[in-house]
């Protein structure tokens, strides 16, 4: 069986699903293949930015986005060795100032947010089809991909094909585009916790205790993802039975007030670690071809950029395929090379947060405490950090500089 399409997409994620919903909306043709039958929980971010929430509204994605949940969160505090919790609860930071109209981060769950824009898709006109194996692509001047539905093999005939099929990407692989990648630099682990009434419903924490960085990030009623940096040496930490209450002990912080209630919280989803690292792509277009979302390299999730960097992607192709009727390899040209300079300015600010967050000891820790003293006197210390706030492309490009970094490291 052979059908046509204006598009064939290849991963049914936030990117991918996000992207068919806006061609499908103007009327193209659109045919979404995805392998799962059901999203689940793969400990995925699930922290949109503020600047991910502006692109929501701008592709018109958001509403489906706030019916997965709608649950934004107003402030931020940092705590952690050294730095006194009453003092930090005083200076909590107003998440709803960062960007106009904009109230906050939007906390949601990763399977939710999936269905929630495969739905989407649907509804637009998209032709949706889970479960999907056994795909092969061919780009080229005439593109298409095969693949096994139903038990059936099938082959889809397109103008473009879009990888959005994630970090192991097969269309990346047989389109033969190279992914570079920084080396780990440490783990990161993640957990959904239900039950935890006792944690502000919408306070987002980052901080600093003994040998991990932690993070919380509230979904409303109880429900709370969390995440953990911890040293590579320790890969057996949250491995193996019972990873996750040892998850759960390790949120038992002399540094926060109420992390109790983090710690006595119920299991709600898997504990998985995966390394802290960026990825990238040089070239996300070749005949036939465009990446998008992680497919075309993902940023260390230290910072927590995975929803946003789909939406930015999915609205700049989209308007790429809706602005031209020459779908050819030189539309994405500005895409890009958009999305190179974005992406290398993320990964600066998340190697900073590395260094001032997720190194541990004595050392690091009056290291982290003189950083903050000096931000304090010099606020323009701390630019690169807020891009992942309000957007890489905010900031002026001094702030991604190697003379920035010697300012910064010079402690």
């Amino acid at each position: 069986m052979t059908e046509t399409y204006d598009l064939v997409i290849v991963g049914g994620g936030i990117a991918g699903s996000g992207l068919a919903t806006l061609l499908a909306r103007a009327d193209k043709s659109v045919l979404l293949l995805e392998k799962t039958t059901v999203y689940k929980d793969n400990v995925r971010g699930e922290w949109l930015a503020p600047w991910g929430v502006v692109e929501a509204k701008r592709t018109g994605l958001y509403d489906a986005l706030t019916q997965a949940n709608d649950h934004h969160l107003t402030y931020h505090v940092e705590y952690g060795d050294g730095i006194d919790p009453a003092l930090a609860q005083a200076a909590k930071f107003d998440l709803t100032a960062l960007l106009p109209g904009v109230p906050g981060p939007l906390a949601v769950g990763h399977p939710q947010a999936c269905q929630a824009l495969n739905d989407a898709a649907v509804a637009a006109g998209a032709t949706v089809l889970r479960g999907i194996t056994d795909v092969d692509v061919q780009g080229g001047a005439l593109p298409e991909v095969t693949y096994v539905h139903g038990g059936a093999s099938r082959t889809a005939r397109a103008r473009l094909i879009v990888g959005a099929d994630g970090r192991g990407s097969i269309v990346r692989r047989h389109a033969a585009i190279a992914l570079h990648q920084d080396p780990p630099h440490h783990l990161f682990a993640g957990l959904l916790v239900d039950g935890a009434d006792g944690w502000p419903h919408d306070l987002q924490v980052i901080g600093t205790e003994g040998d991990v960085q932690f993070f919380m990030f509230p979904q409303g009623a109880g429900r709370v993802r969390l995440y953990l940096s911890y040293g590579l040496d320790q890969k057996s930490r949250f491995a193996g039975s019972e990873s996750e209450q040892r998850f759960l002990e390790a949120f038992r912080l002399a540094t926060v007030p109420c992390s109790e209630a983090i710690a006595e919280s119920i299991v709600a989803g898997p504990c998985h670690s995966a390394p802290n690292q960026s990825t990238w792509t040089t070239t996300p277009a070749v005949p036939g071809i465009v990446l998008v979302g992680d497919a075309a390299g993902f940023n260390d999730p230290i910072n927590g950029q995975g929803l946003s960097i789909s939406l930015r992607d999915a609205r700049t192709v989209g308007e790429a395929l809706l602005g031209s009727e020459d779908w050819t390899t030189e539309l994405f040209a500005p895409y890009a090379e958009e999305r190179a300079e974005r992406m290398r300015r993320l990964r600066f600010s998340a190697a900073v947060s590395a260094v001032m967050g997720a190194e541990f000891g004595p050392e690091a820790t009056a290291r982290k405490l003189r950083f903050r003293e000096r931000v304090a006197a010099d606020p323009t210390l701390a630019m690169c950090r807020a891009a992942p706030m309000v957007g890489p492309e905010m900031l002026p490009p001094q702030a991604y500089t190697e003379a920035e970094w010697d300012r910064i490291m010079a402690l």
